[in-house]
């Protein structure tokens, strides 16, 4: 009786494990190989690290309502080389879907792998004159605008408060003179190390921000004619030294190794310094450092230019483009997931409320932007009070090879500033070509 009990249970056994192992076998046939081959992958690398844990979080989302999609996301900045190391990455073969670009001069360089972006529905909805840098003479739109950005000198309220400044009275560069030695004046009764931290490291700062103020209106605002123009001539030259001469006099020391990470978080947003240029970019990270400073004591004034007082330099700061050489599957379900971020209620969401973007769209609800820079950032752009960016028309390697370094040059006591703006002009000229 045991024993017939014994083989029972053993065939129930066997049979158990036969069951089982049909159906692993069942998973691990054409199934399996089809849930895999139906996977898509859409490796991401991007220029701004402010919103990159922002960004992970709304492709999470993205990825649990799509299954059968997965988001890499890479954001490359704050005192990297982003340009250098995407062009290694094409180099070994590691090729992102989806990467930024920052107009004509870098989208020169990648216009053969980039595909055509007229149809989605992010381009059918970008604002006027967002496409104009990344639309080509046949029409096609390569990028699309992660959105819109303005620039100036933002600056610590309670500081300017307790030096009796009042910073909408800032219009000239007289006006600054005058408030940046009363702070430096003020220092040790104010609590601060310097007046500014103007971080000497990053070119860009200098070469494209800064720059961009005094060179704007030779280009009468726009970044094609600042592209196709054989020549600069530096018409305000003289305001752009005395800017950057300000700005290093008054800053903490060495300004040429201070980098952007010390200039945000180390020295403004503890507030040791008080003034910054930067954009409203910086937003996230002042915020994650100090958010009741973020929300009620910073705010943004425009850099003083003759014949533009009251005017603040808005743009759009960078582009996505999709890769050619992906497949047709990948290269879809890219497009789909920037229409989802920009058009979908989860993706407004995110880019307003998360990103702290200023949208380049239409259908969002400007009286949502929350923080105080993109607040003054769109109020300009509004107003009509804005300056143009041409700094993305530069010829190809000249910031990066030429003009950058000779301002570094200069501040270093290496070079003179007529040798800097001699030099400057001869490599402009030798480049268009």
């Amino acid at each position: 009786m045991r024993s017939k009990k014994r083989f029972s249970k053993f065939l129930t056994f066997f049979s158990v494990i036969a069951a089982l192992m049909l159906v692993l076998a069942g998973c691990g046939g054409s199934g399996g190989e089809s849930k895999s081959s139906d996977q898509i992958t859409i490796d991401i690398m991007q220029v701004k690290v402010e919103f990159n844990s922002q960004f992970k979080e709304l492709a999470k989302i993205y990825e649990k309502e799509n299954p059968g999609v997965k988001i890499n996301i890479t954001s490359v900045g704050g005192g990297t080389d982003y340009l250098s190391q995407l062009k290694t990455k094409f180099a070994s073969g590691d090729e992102p879907t989806i990467f930024s670009l920052s107009g004509p001069v870098e989208v020169e360089q990648f216009k053969d792998k980039i595909v055509d972006l007229s149809e989605t529905k992010a381009a059918e909805l970008a604002l006027e004159g967002t496409l104009d840098a990344v639309t080509t003479e046949d029409g096609q739109v390569i990028g699309l605008p992660y959105n819109l950005e303005g620039y100036g000198l933002i600056y610590n309220k309670n500081v300017f408060e307790k030096a009796g400044i009042n910073a909408e009275e800032i219009l000239t560069y007289e006006d600054l003179e005058k408030a940046v030695k009363t702070l430096n004046n003020k220092k040790e009764e104010l609590g601060i190390e310097a007046v500014f931290a103007l971080p000497g490291k990053e070119k860009w700062v200098m070469s494209n921000h800064l720059a961009n103020v005094y060179l704007a209106p030779e280009f009468n605002h726009s970044v094609l004619e600042a592209w196709n123009s054989p020549t600069v001539a530096f018409e305000k030259s003289d305001e752009f030294k005395r800017m950057l001469d300000l700005q290093a006099k008054y800053s903490i020391q060495p300004v040429l190794n201070l980098d952007y990470s010390q200039q945000v978080e180390q020295y403004f947003s503890l507030e040791s310094v008080a003034m910054i240029q930067q954009g409203n970019w910086v937003y996230p990270s002042i915020y994650q450092m100090d958010s009741d400073f973020a929300e009620n004591s910073i705010g943004m004034i425009p850099i003083p230019a003759e014949g533009l007082e009251g005017h603040l330099p808005v743009g759009v700061p960078n582009y996505w483009a999709v890769n050619s050489n992906k497949d047709e599957k990948t290269i879809q379900a890219a497009k789909d997931f920037l229409d989802w971020m920009y058009t979908s209620e989860t993706g407004k969401d995110y880019v307003l409320n998360e990103f702290k973007f200023i949208p380049a769209y239409e259908g969002y609800d400007a009286d949502q932007i929350s923080d105080p820079l993109s607040k003054t950032v769109y109020e300009y752009s509004e107003a009509g009070k804005t300056i143009g960016w041409v700094f993305s028309g530069y010829p190809v390697s000249w910031e990066p090879d030429t003009f950058g370094p000779n301002i570094q040059k200069y501040l270093d006591g290496k070079m003179s500033w007529d040798e800097l703006i001699e030099d400057s002009i001869v490599s402009w000229e030798k480049l268009k070509k």
